[in-house]
């Protein structure tokens, strides 16, 4: 990739360092912000799109109405990890491949989920916001502080980010729990000291903080809605870094305001980029971000990498690696039949 150490490399002016690569393979480069909402100007380039890419932070909603409007379209790349703005029923249906850069920032975003769990736990935020703003209310800064250690933690999922969130909690001293369609090696559960549970109804019962970290698809979408969040200790918290529609909205901010959960931190939302009066936006005790934990400097090289690499298969007409597949030849394939189900998670986008 063409960069300097440094610079952003995931925006618009760093095209992601592939524009004397992609014109030297004869063809043409589009890069745009323009892309919400019809007649934007990324829809415009639709007719002669042949390859489409999508960072997830900031995403263009390939939905099968835009998919419809590209004859051309041969594949979407997601530039990172998470292919749920991309209607994977309508490129399964239209032979559209789906890739994305598997394991490019799967350990920045495991290190973004144990920041916000500490700084949900241990109540920093508003003790920030006390001393910025100029006081020293111990009591205020104490009253919503505990320690993270003893505490039963449970992660939705088990893949690359969920499990590198467990190794990273092992050393605090909590109680690990998981839950996943593929459970993990005996071996692994024994050095983690992990207890796996059949269902994510039954792992939440148990938890003081629940962080999911599993795909967006048709069986995860709207997953921690009034009933789930219902059957969840009172007084714990929720961490999502995976994607926001897998949480109801207004369910999240009801219970905030209940106190039923006492916390709620994440850098993802739906649509993205949210609205200004988005509920999310103003709840009580809530950590959110804009969607950045696996987009860091050093996220950004790797995924920049792992986006040529794809197109480098691509222009050479041979088989993208098993790794980075979603949807080939009209299928589920690769990560995406170990991890996605069929059908579409993009209604409600612009």
């Amino acid at each position: 990739i063409d960069f300097a150490p440094g610079e952003l490399l995931g925006c618009v002016s760093g095209e992601l360092g592939l524009r004397k690569f992609v014109e030297a393979n004869g063809y043409d480069l589009v890069v745009t912000s323009d892309k919400e909402g019809k007649d934007c100007e990324m829809d415009e380039h639709l007719q002669d799109a042949v390859v489409v890419i999508s960072q997830p932070f900031y995403p263009y909603y390939l939905t099968a109405e835009r998919i419809a409007k590209a004859p051309k379209l041969k594949m979407a790349i997601t530039a990172g990890i998470g292919s749920d703005h991309v209607d994977l029923q309508a490129a399964i249906d239209n032979k559209v491949d789906v890739t994305e850069v598997t394991w490019c920032n799967s350990i920045s975003v495991s290190e973004h989920v144990i920041m916000m769990i500490l700084s949900l736990v241990r109540n920093y935020i508003p003790s920030n916001r006390i001393a910025s703003g100029g006081g020293w209310d111990i009591a205020d800064c104490v009253s919503h502080a505990y320690d993270v250690e003893g505490m039963h933690v449970g992660s939705v999922a088990a893949g690359r980010i969920g499990t590198s969130v467990m190794k990273r909690l092992k050393p605090f001293g909590c109680k690990l729990h998981y839950t996943d369609r593929h459970r993990l090696p005996k071996d692994v559960e024994e050095e983690l000291n992990l207890q796996f549970h059949e269902s994510v109804e039954d792992m939440v019962q148990h938890c003081d903080v629940v962080t999911i970290n599993c795909p967006l698809h048709p069986e995860t979408e709207h997953m921690f809605n009034k009933e789930m969040i219902s059957k969840m200790k009172k007084g714990s918290y929720i961490v999502n870094t995976a994607r926001g529609k897998i949480c109801e909205a207004n369910a999240i901010k009801e219970a905030l305001e209940s106190g039923h959960l006492a916390g709620y931190a994440g850098d993802v939302w739906f649509p993205q980029p949210a609205p200004p009066d988005h509920p999310w936006r103003t709840m009580p005790w809530n950590g959110m971000t804009p969607h950045t934990s696996g987009t860091t400097l050093s996220a950004q090289t790797r995924y920049a990498a792992g986006t040529r690499e794809i197109l480098e298969d691509f222009f050479a007409g041979k088989e993208v690696r098993q790794d980075y597949q979603i949807v080939t030849n009209g299928h589920l394939a690769g990560v995406g039949a170990h991890s996605y189900s069929e059908g579409n998670t993009t209604s409600g986008a612009k």
